[in-house]
């Protein structure tokens, strides 16, 4: 398959980007013969309804016959010769019937349909296999590697062996799975666990291959081949779930086999019973032609695709992308919605929450921020980012920096107005023998009390001696609380939340949206078996999330949700649905809209089959004239077709919309 070469990282908000590889549209050929056949059947309707010659439509019209059709009619020959029989091959035989008794607009409507529809299945698949591709290109192609006496050499990466150690550079990503055996940084693992924040690495620590290294150099030895490495099995995890999910239909289809073969059936004997008993052959002809339109799938097939492709439409003006008619149908049978935690139910950007001012500091809360944003403004943490965010805000101009010195996995130092000041983490910054034994215990309790509350405790640090800790969480959505009370009365379950932070961490945020189902410390595997868990209870799970790490159990999941803000290319290729606006109230209506939907759609199955069953009827006990047969069919169709286009009206959506917080900050 033909694809583009790779472009640059799509930029994201504190987390490491994945490169983005994209499939051109037209290298396609199901793009190409569906864009012929649209552009064919328009140019043949213009000329039609400009009253041109009707050799000159009808030309057009057959062109778009041959274009959108030969594909699905030579599928459907060859699932004849392995003795199925499908929908397709049918929808071509309804279209060349039409085309017999003069209707070929309607055929070629028809061919249109099922063209797009296949080509838009190809796009899908397409892309999904180049967001795989591209979340194994976050592993770097080569290493460098430590030889026993101390020399570097740059080997492949897929040739490193269990128990070598390589030298990880700052800035670099790190080649394999594998633990720190030296050195000490910060890793940005936001595509493997989903943290907000980047995790501070020294000797005996896990890392994996794909993640972004900091400031600091490590060095690491490998304990798993690059097959085995974490990144790989996430690509394996999304490829898995994906072909389960290929399966998957629209309820129609499900019962396309036995209704096509019960047509074909009973077409061939409207045509040979009559003739067996003497009838004319023009009449035994004419009566089967007209059996074949009237009881054929077209309206069935139209009942169900205009109220579902009017709902997509809806919810696309109001910021819900739904991939396509079969993931509309399925998000109105969700019945358990999980929840992933950092940019999903937050926003994946760190802000400073707490500030605790320790006793006997002889400075003001300004004070302390002021200084520590100072001596952080020259760093590119996040958390530095958050400082410096705080201090501007309260509108406190940062003093001049100087001596600044970083060291990773420690923080930052600086000399600023004469004060000594240093920012940093509170395990190297309290350890015995930096400070007093009091000051460090008053710290020590204060970092404790902050961490209990889920926050990332900072302590500052002047003239060696303590003077207050910072808190520093991710900020909540402000819509997050409304959506979760929305789906639980939506589906009557309480949703779960599944996330690669640490239980204390995801507790806190639950407790503040409602969430009280908290899986915590997940690595991607772990969330495909903790959905697949919940899915063998019997509930239809719809999978939200974001990052990369969320992609494998947006695949398995009944449906999955993503949030297009920050999401990752991965993550918005794999999931059925893409919140483009980032509003998660968007959620419980996308929805209440499918349910709605679905209501629709058996109505106007009840409908076409009432219309189906009455000319049926009428054509095997009386005589239903051709005219009268196609003008009842066509009636059909319009009646169901104009029934799901209700949906297209902005009131529907209004009608099942969650109502936003009123009380925005």
């Amino acid at each position: 398959m033909a694809s583009s070469t790779a472009t640059p990282t799509r930029p994201t908000t504190g987390r490491a980007a994945l490169p983005v590889r994209r499939t051109r549209l037209f290298t396609l050929p199901e793009i190409r013969w569906a864009a012929a056949a649209l552009v064919l059947f328009l140019l043949g309707l213009m000329a039609q309804l400009s009253g041109a010659p009707s050799w000159s439509w009808w030309g057009l019209y057959l062109a778009c016959y041959v274009s959108g059709g030969w594909e699905p009619g030579l599928a459907g020959l060859q699932a004849l010769r392995d003795k199925t029989l499908d929908v397709d091959l049918l929808m071509v035989v309804a279209a060349i019937g039409a085309a017999a008794i003069g209707q070929v607009m309607d055929g070629g409507l028809l061919i249109v349909i099922f063209a797009t529809s296949g080509a838009l299945e190809a796009l899908a698949t397409a892309r999904t296999e180049d967001s795989v591709r591209g979340l194994l290109d976050l592993t770097p192609d080569t290493a460098t590697r430590l030889a026993p006496d101390g020399d570097e050499q740059t080997v492949k990466a897929t040739e490193l062996k269990i128990g070598e150690v390589i030298l990880i550079r700052p800035g670099d990503r790190i080649a394999a799975d594998g633990a720190v055996v030296g050195g000490a940084s910060e890793v940005d693992q936001a595509t493997i666990t989903g943290e907000p924040l980047p995790v501070d690495k020294t000797v005996g620590d896990e890392v994996f291959a794909g993640t972004l290294n900091g400031t600091g150099a490590l060095r690491v030895r490998v304990d798993r081949r690059s097959e085995d490495s974490v990144a790989a099995r996430i690509a394996g995890l999304v490829e898995q779930a994906s072909e389960t999910k290929a399966k998957t239909q629209l309820f129609i289809e499900k019962v396309e086999q036995r209704y096509s073969i019960a047509m074909v059936v009973a077409t061939l004997a409207v045509f040979l019973i009559p003739l067996s008993f003497g009838a004319a052959l023009q009449d035994s002809l004419l009566r089967a032609m007209t059996f074949m339109i009237v009881a054929s799938p077209c309206a069935v097939v139209l009942a169900t695709m205009p109220p579902l492709l009017a709902a997509i439409a809806n919810a696309g003006r109001h910021g819900v992308l739904v991939k396509s008619a079969v993931v509309m149908e399925q998000l109105g049978t969700t019945t358990r919605v999980a929840f992933d935690k950092t940019g999903t139910l937050t926003r994946g950007i760190p802000e400073l929450a707490d500030i605790r001012v320790l006793p006997g500091t002889r400075f003001t809360e300004d004070q302390i921020l002021r200084l520590a944003a100072a001596a952080e403004h020259p760093s590119e943490h996040p958390l530095a980012a958050a400082i410096v965010r705080a201090a501007r805000h309260r509108g406190l101009g940062l003093p001049t920096t100087d001596e600044f010195t970083a060291q990773p996995g420690r923080g930052v130092s600086a000399l600023i107005e004469g004060h000594f000041i240093h920012v940093g983490s509170p395990a190297e910054l309290l350890r015995p023998g930096t400070t007093t034994a009091a000051a460090a215990t008053t710290a020590t309790a204060a970092v404790e009390a902050l961490q209990t509350r889920g926050r990332t405790a900072v302590v500052v640090l002047c003239e060696h001696t303590p003077i207050a800790v910072l808190g520093i969480t991710d900020q909540v959505r402000r819509e997050a609380a409304a959506t979760i009370a929305a789906v639980t009365e939506l589906t009557g379950a309480a949703p779960v939340m599944l996330t690669g932070d640490n239980l204390v961490t995801a507790t806190q945020l639950a407790g503040q949206v409602g969430i009280t189902d908290v899986r915590a410390g997940l690595l991607p595997d772990d969330k495909v078996a903790a959905v697949r868990d919940l899915e063998a209870d019997g509930e239809r799970v719809s999978v939200v999330g974001d990052g990369i790490n969320d992609a494998p159990a947006l695949a398995a999941a009944h449906t999955g949700i993503a949030m297009g803000g920050a999401g990752s290319d991965l993550t918005l290729q794999t999931a059925d649905a893409v919140v483009v606006r980032d509003d998660l109230t968007t959620i419980p209506t996308v929805i209440a809209l499918s349910r709605r939907a679905r209501r629709v759609v058996v109505a106007n199955l009840i409908i076409a089959a009432t219309f189906i069953t009455v000319l049926v009827i009428w054509d095997l006990v009386g005589h239903l004239p051709l005219p009268l047969g196609v003008a009842g069919h066509e009636g059909s169709t319009v009646i169901v077709g104009l029934n799901g286009l209700r949906l297209l009206r902005s009131a529907a959506w209004q009608r099942v919309r969650t109502p936003a917080p009123r009380n925005c900050p």
